[in-house]
Order: C-alpha cells, then structure tokens, then sequence
C-alpha cells in the first residue's frame, strides 16, 4: 500500500511514478487511445484535458486496471502493471474518483469512509456489521472526512448530501486507501461556480499528500492546481508541459483550448 505523507521532492528531481508507453485501446472502429505516452512524477499534480470524445476517461481507466489495453504498457513504481487485475493495483497504491458520483447512499459519510477503509485493508463487506463498532475504522475516517470538509455531516445519509458534499465524500473514500496515486475524473463535474472553487481549495490540500493525475474540463480549476498538463485529441498525448508552457502551445490552442484559456 502507498505511503501517505512525504512527496517534497522538487520536480525536476521527482522520479517516475506512472510511466504509460504505447498505450492502445480500439472498440471496432473508434480508437479510444492511440499509442499515448505518459508520465506522471511522483509528488506533482498532473491534469489530463482534451476536447469530448478524447480518451481520456477510457485512460483512466486502463490505468485503474477496469480496462484491459489492446497493446503497449503502464508501469507503476517501477513494476509493469498492464495486465495486473484492478484490487490488486489498489494495493499497490492506485485508487480512483468516478466522474459520476458512486456512494453508498442510504449509508451516513462515516460509514462510507469506513467501508472505503475496511475494502482497502482487504476484509469482506459481510464484516460491516462489526465494523460498525470498530474504532480502527471509525476514527481514520472521520479524520478524512475532516480534511475533506465533510466532519459535521459526518452522521448524515449520503443521499441527503448536497451533490458537492458528495464529490467530497468520494475523494474522501478514495483517500481511505492511502494511495501514492491518486485517479480523478471530473471532480468538479456538476458544481456551480461555489461547488467549484471549495473542490480546488480541497484538492490543494490533497496535493501535498498524495500524487494526482486528474481528468478535468474547468480550465480554471486545472491551471490553478496542475504542476504540468498533458493534451489528448483522438486519445494521442500531443503536448506535455506547465501551465504557462500549455497556455503558449499554438497546437494546444488550435486542438482544444481556443478561448477556454484562463
């Protein structure tokens, strides 16, 4: 399992965490990802953008392991993963944020964060009944739901969370693993501009903890938070830089970006 804390290394030294070479994946005849090359460095905080339709979802998920690619590989701390089946990479420090909202709904925030905890640690949901009461559980994720914001609803259903409060609670639970990667699709997606703003200033806090690659279409939540941003169009990674490398790149602005520049 992936260490919690201590990502301080300056980026031009930061290692390889997630190397992808050649990545391929078709559905008859749409190319979802199209020999895409990535790196993400361990301690940074990457944004994958691209227009609709680019693959960048269906990146994610090869690099969360639902996927299988057609070819090429993704290496994770120095191992090749490719063909390692998803529970497995979630103990090897990878876990993942949906762009739809998936909680236990009918279950409060605690609970949620609890059964997050006790998935990771590798025991059966049919313990729940017990884990209820255990305070191994109980009290890391009220300490999560606390630095996501979410410790004074901590006791509410999920259903009756507000849909950012939700979004919250599932970073939450992708955090109960302790991952060194973190997966994000859209985790602004369906946030007003309020919902928006709370979600970055969260995730700047998550990024001194945890390395992210984070799938996003709001521009201004991406270039606020990215160390470096790579570009798909037609799932193929043309361009990899920083922020103002991104904003100068004529093929990025002719590709995608236009007048969504912040």
């Amino acid at each position: 399992m992936g260490c919690w804390l201590g990502f301080g290394l300056a980026m031009a030294e930061a290692r390889a965490l997630l190397e992808v070479r050649n990545l391929h994946k078709r559905y008859g005849a749409v190319v979802a990802t199209r020999d895409l090359n990535l790196t993400v460095r361990s301690g940074e905080f990457h944004a994958l953008i691209g227009p609709n339709g680019a693959g960048k979802t269906t990146a994610l998920a090869q690099l969360a392991g639902e996927l299988r690619p057609d070819s090429g590989h993704i290496h994770f701390n120095g191992r090749d993963i490719t063909r390692v089946a998803i529970q497995r990479r979630v103990h090897l420090g990878i876990a993942r944020s949906y762009q739809i909202t998936s909680v236990f709904p009918h279950f409060t925030a605690e609970d949620n964060v609890a059964l997050a905890i006790q998935a990771a640690q590798g025991h059966s949901f049919r313990l729940w009944r017990s884990a209820r009461r255990d305070d191994r559980l109980r009290q890391p994720a009220r300490e999560l739901l606390s630095r996501l914001g979410l410790y004074e609803q901590r006791n509410e259903p999920a259903a009756y969370l507000a849909h950012g409060e939700q979004r919250q609670l599932e970073v939450a639970m992708a955090l109960a693993s302790r991952p060194w990667l973190l997966l994000l699709d859209e985790p602004t997606a369906g946030l007003g501009a309020g919902g928006t703003r709370r979600m970055a200033k969260l995730l700047e806090g998550v990024k001194a903890e945890v390395t992210v690659l984070m799938v996003e279409h709001d521009m201004d939540a991406v270039f606020a938070l990215a160390d470096r941003i790579s570009v798909l169009v037609y799932g193929e990674c043309v361009a990899t830089g920083t922020p103002d490398q991104i904003r100068a790149n004529a093929q990025v602005r002719r590709a995608y970006l236009g007048d969504q520049m912040p």
